[in-house]
């Protein structure tokens, strides 16, 4: 028997369970695989596992909906974020956060007992392409930054652009994001031979220069409603490829996300939502 949490952050669900007292006997991947699935599981995109950090209190692992770990997460440590402050496990409004990819600082917006909105520096994004997990052309071009170029690389017949967020993208930008096949595209995308780890897509389309209307394929789990990390990774490049403003508004399926780079540090700003908690024998 175990308890768990559902937990939502713009449609991109998660299931949390708190394993702080070392006691959760069952292999992490196999059991995410089997909790994920919507017709013999909960249903989820992914597992979420509160665990105690060694560089900061508590610890985030993430597992997608095939077993994969993930190193990042944003939609999911907003959610996490929440859940350590309603559930009395913090009770600050500041707070850090150990992840795969690092340590993330968290703010919270609090209204009574509520968590109503949660900021995280996201950190810096990362452009090498060795870095990123990208093998292209012997990483001749290895990099980009503000200052330079920003060229994409060839995918079949679309041009993407690489950026880890502690977790592989690649946005492309499509003038209608509505009529693309996301399905073959995204997994043709995700697959590609320049990224052997595999890569999240971010298809873009830039409604003006502070709004972007963003579709998502996630590595390991398919088109999501949202993804935290993609929105940030779309906003940085719409801004070095498109020169949109370094705040935007992010439209994703599942809600908005505020996305501000300030040249250096991304900060997601966004809500997160329980759905239920429950309690299961396996």
């Amino acid at each position: 028997m175990f308890f768990f949490s559902k937990m939502q952050a713009t449609g991109n669900d998660f299931i949390i369970i708190n394993n702080l007292e070392n006691e959760f006997e069952y292999s992490f991947k196999l059991l995410a695989k089997y909790l994920c699935d919507r017709h013999f599981g909960v249903g989820a995109d992914g597992v979420l596992i509160l665990d105690k950090g060694s560089k900061a209190d508590y610890k985030m692992r993430i597992f997608n909906k095939d077993g994969t770990e993930a190193e990042m997460c944003g939609n999911g440590i907003r959610c996490f974020a929440k859940f350590l402050y309603e559930k009395k496990i913090i009770n600050d409004t500041e707070f850090e956060i150990e992840t795969m990819d690092g340590i993330k600082n968290i703010k919270l917006e609090v209204e009574g007992n509520t968590v109503v909105l949660v900021e995280v520096n996201m950190g810096m994004p990362i452009f090498k392409f060795s870095q990123i997990g990208v093998y292209y052309e012997n990483n001749a071009k290895d990099t980009y930054s503000e200052n330079s170029l920003i060229n994409g690389i060839q995918v079949e017949d679309f041009i993407v652009y690489p950026i880890s967020m502690g977790n592989p993208h690649c946005v492309c930008f499509i003038d209608n994001i509505d009529e693309i096949d996301i399905k073959q595209v995204g997994k043709l995308i995700e697959n590609y031979k320049y990224f052997p780890n595999r890569t999240n897509v971010e298809f873009v389309q830039i409604k003006n220069n502070s709004t972007l209307k963003v579709r998502v394929w996630e590595r390991g789990v398919g088109e999501t409603l949202s993804c935290g990390t993609g929105a940030c990774a779309a906003a940085i490049m719409s801004n070095l490829c498109k020169s949109t403003e370094r705040e935007v508004i992010v439209e994703l399926k599942g809600g908005n996300l505020k996305i501000n780079y300030d040249g250096e540090n991304v900060f997601m700003q966004g809500s997160a939502e329980f759905v239920y908690e429950g309690e299961m024998n396996i």
